[in-house]
């Protein structure tokens, strides 16, 4: 990812011009997909599965806006801090989790492993691999983990070459409307 990505995005027009530098740069989950259609594509699964919770579906836009930044194994939780104060502390969770709701699946859900990518099934076990008990009970105790799973099943769902979905400008009321809320709780 190009060096122009903030520690934080503090303001929606610098997250939106970031969100189309994304759309020039290649995905890791194959030829033929940017970083902006997984995202999209993503965010498209999930309107499908939750049509009413549009901050889920800002968080499956922007879910992997941590690739660049750090290790792959690193990106949730560092993407996730970089739009905390912009989209607020449920989005941003939600960002945060995909990965530990990956590891959560594969240690819970017999058949999930299957249903990772070639790339998914590699980053796993740099992600730290199957969750312990303990884990799993931690992953367990966070308010949003179901929804979190839902963005993890769209994440997987969301790796299809030149797939026809709406575009960014389509994402952007709801992306708006997230930022204005946040401002609105602040002041």
């Amino acid at each position: 990812m190009p060096e122009t990505r903030p520690k934080t995005f503090d303001s929606l027009e610098a997250l939106e011009g970031y969100l189309e530098v994304m759309g020039r740069t290649p995905s890791d989950e194959g030829p033929g997909i940017t970083e902006l259609d997984h995202g999209l594509q993503c965010a498209l699964e999930l309107r499908a599965v939750a049509p009413d919770d549009a901050e889920l579906h800002v968080a499956g836009l922007v879910h992997d806006i941590g690739h660049g930044l750090v290790h792959i194994r690193d990106h949730a939780w560092s993407g996730a801090e970089t739009i905390r104060a912009l989209l607020g502390d449920r989005v941003a969770t939600l960002v945060g989790l995909h990965i530990d709701a990956k590891r959560y699946l594969v240690t819970t859900d017999p058949g999930y492993r299957v249903t990772l990518s070639p790339t998914s099934i590699e980053t796993l076990a740099l992600q730290g691999g199957d969750m312990s008990a303990e884990a799993v009970a931690a992953f367990e105790a966070w308010p949003s983990w179901r929804e979190a799973l839902m963005l993890r099943r769209a994440d997987e769902a969301a790796k299809t070459p030149g797939r026809e979905v709406p575009g960014l400008e389509a994402w952007l009321p709801a992306l708006r409307e997230t930022a204005s809320r946040q401002v609105k709780a602040g002041a």
